[in-house]
């Protein structure tokens, strides 16, 4: 019994500085894995099963959330947005939202799909299609028409994220993503 209560003390302080040292490696592996509101979203690719979990896929990166349509005179916008992803695609990751918001979208997706892959080469994400204005919006264009005070106006909408989400910007429809102002703006967060 002697022993016991000489060992016992030792012990037991170098099991607390053991149980410590692992709770503060715990809460500092859970503060790097934890991502910004507007990664805390998952969607279906398009004409896929995949789901896209957004913090899984794109934290550590500055995102570049666009609503887009297949029928529209801002369509051309792929080509562009495109050519931003081949340039920056290591540091910038574009999110494509289909949507028939504005009436410009087909109904299917095999349709939208085709718009998209074949007749521009996007190779960016693109999602399922989904509703990006008013209260049906998906959860993040609800989040980012929240933050910037603006919801899509119109199809080719952009939301430029830096990586921390503490920088959200909307750009219009009209603003190409070849704008001088635009490409200022991605680089200033890369």
């Amino acid at each position: 019994m002697k022993i016991l209560n000489i060992l016992l003390p030792p012990l037991l302080g170098f099991l607390l500085l053991a149980n410590n040292a692992v709770a503060e490696k715990n809460d500092g592996n859970a503060t790097e894995n934890q991502c910004h509101e507007y990664l805390d979203f998952q969607a279906t690719k398009l004409r896929s099963l995949e789901q896209v979990d957004f913090c899984q896929a794109f934290k550590g990166k500055v995102l570049l959330v666009v609503n887009t349509a297949s029928k529209c005179g801002f369509t051309p916008q792929f080509k562009g947005l495109e050519k931003l992803h081949q340039q920056y695609g290591d540091k910038l990751a574009i999110v494509g939202f289909p949507s028939h918001d504005f009436s410009q979208e087909h109904k299917d997706s095999e349709k939208v799909a085709e718009v998209c892959y074949i007749n521009y080469g996007v190779t960016f994400t693109m999602l399922e299609t989904s509703k990006v204005k008013g209260q049906n919006a998906n959860a993040l264009f609800q989040r980012l028409s929240k933050t910037t005070g603006e919801e899509p106006s119109w199809n080719f909408s952009k939301y430029l994220v830096s990586v921390d989400g503490k920088n959200v910007k909307h750009f219009a429809s009209h603003v190409k993503p070849n704008d001088k102002g635009f490409i200022k703006s991605i680089e200033s967060l890369l």
